[in-house]
């Protein structure tokens, strides 16, 4: 079995289908969550979702899209993109969103957003919040985004083994604990304009990490002509 597992697409069609593309013939896609919020197409992501038959979780901006308070958390730019992204979604990507669940296991796998003891808002972005959330696994392993950035964090005899997610990388699972992360699609954080993914063999024990470009102007373009915030559509170009 082969899974492409996706995050923080961040209503960016253009680099979702380029992932898609990349990443081949698959069994199954997953995602985990923030389908929505910052990027032009939010109907195009859901709706392509929809069609390949995706897995998933909810995450912030899921959950801000459909009403929640989690916008009340949001910086003035991501408030302004989610704001236009509730103005923007259609009545069967509203109710594809608010069907979306915190958590779910899949393969033995558990996939959230944040983290297995938050599952929305918390960033795993340390050894202490690694450790806190490695300690919670009911199996081995643990799908999460949020932080827009490729790595794993696995349990090293007690301490925390942080493993850089380059593109080509491979790790291959064992019995250690560890929480895998695929970075963005649709807006990267570690300094690489390139939509970030994983591919995952569950049967062989194994995941990579992948890169791929996409065409960056063209959602710019889009992002300007919708009146999104010009910091969100310039990061593109940098992955910042």
């Amino acid at each position: 079995m082969r899974i492409a597992v996706v995050s923080d697409i961040h209503s960016n069609l253009v680099a979702l289908d380029a992932v898609l593309a990349a990443a081949g013939s698959v069994d199954g896609v997953w995602h985990l969550g923030d389908v929505v919020g910052y990027g032009p197409d939010p109907n195009g992501v859901v709706r392509r979702l929809r069609e390949i038959g995706a897995l998933g979780v909810r995450g912030n901006h899921d959950a801000a899209a459909v009403g929640g308070n989690e916008i009340d958390w949001f910086n003035p730019d991501a408030r302004r993109a989610m704001e236009w992204t509730r103005t923007a979604l259609e009545p069967d990507a509203l109710l594809w969103l608010s069907a979306l669940p915190e958590r779910r296991t899949e393969a033995g796998i558990e996939l959230v957003h944040g983290s297995p003891r938050q599952p929305i808002w918390e960033y795993v972005v340390s050894e202490a919040s690694a450790r806190a959330n490695l300690d919670r696994l009911a199996g081995t392993a643990a799908l999460h985004g949020h932080t827009h950035v490729p790595v794993a964090w696995r349990d090293a005899e007690g301490d925390v083994e942080l493993i850089l997610g380059r593109d080509g990388d491979r790790l291959d699972l064992d019995d250690r604990r560890v929480l895998l992360n695929p970075g963005s699609v649709g807006q990267p954080r570690d300094g690489l304009p390139t939509a970030s993914f994983l591919i995952l063999e569950p049967e062989a024990g194994r995941v990579s990490w992948h890169r791929t470009a996409y065409d960056i102007g063209t959602v710019q373009a889009a992002m300007r002509a919708v009146g999104l915030p010009g910091a969100l559509w310039r990061r593109l170009e940098i992955g910042a």
